[in-house]
């Protein structure tokens, strides 16, 4: 069960935000109406480690085929106004006016990044998340067309890989995000997984920006055969 803190009395501000991520906090609100915010500390983590990343088969035929257009922080609102759209299993949205405020300026501040999928011209699905040294953290996705957020996944992990960082932290592990590998680590697993990636310099932009299907699945499948085990 999470464990949950105080109510904030102060205004956050991005930088104090950016020091509760370091120390293994995120913030959520009860409501998109609901004007406060609330500290989160779970008991247990959701991690998806990249030796353990798991790709169907169809997925990889997707991407391989460029079904959608994959496209790197330049929509933040676009990607937040999808994420707190009612989904399938998900009528109610926390993301609030502060979630809102502080993660786009945190996306101005080069911290908090979007990977959007596109077809048409449209935005059909996308993730966002935030970087700090080796760690990711994502915060939240969505898909308005099948696969268009699996897909985002997927371009995320090769970019983790490709730019050097060894934490992609879930938050939770959902039945969805679970298909592809994510698990649940103790507190202190993961504080000491935190530990490590604090300590690293990371390049969230070393994977092209024009980065195409075929490199992601090259990215993917040389990294588990670098650490494939008997």
């Amino acid at each position: 069960m999470a464990g949950y803190k105080d109510d904030i009395v102060m205004e956050i501000t991005p930088q104090v935000l950016l020091k509760a991520y370091a120390c293994g906090l995120f913030p959520m609100a009860e409501s998109a109406d609901d004007p406060g915010l609330f500290w989160l500390e779970p008991e247990h983590r959701g991690i998806l480690p990249f030796d353990d990343f798991h790709m169907p088969r169809r997925l990889r035929r997707t991407i391989r085929n460029d079904v959608f257009e994959v496209r790197v922080s330049t929509d933040f609102q676009g990607i937040i106004d999808g994420c707190a759209e009612p989904m399938p299993g998900r009528q109610k949205t926390w993301i609030n006016r502060e979630i809102r405020r502080l993660y786009g300026e945190l996306f101005d501040m080069g911290y908090c990044h979007t990977v959007e999928a596109w077809q048409d011209g449209e935005l059909v699905g996308g993730l966002y998340g935030v970087s700090l040294n080796g760690a990711f953290f994502g915060e939240s996705m969505f898909t308005f067309r099948t696969d268009a957020s699996k897909v985002c996944l997927a371009h995320l992990v090769a970019r983790l890989i490709a730019g050097g960082y060894c934490l992609l932290d879930t938050q939770f592990v959902t039945d969805h995000l679970s298909k592809f590998g994510t698990r649940e680590v103790s507190q202190a697993d993961y504080n000491k997984q935190l530990s490590d990636a604090l300590k690293l310099e990371t390049d969230f932009y070393a994977l092209s920006l024009q980065a195409r299907g075929q490199e992601v699945l090259t990215v993917l499948d040389n990294w588990k055969a670098r650490h494939a085990t008997d």
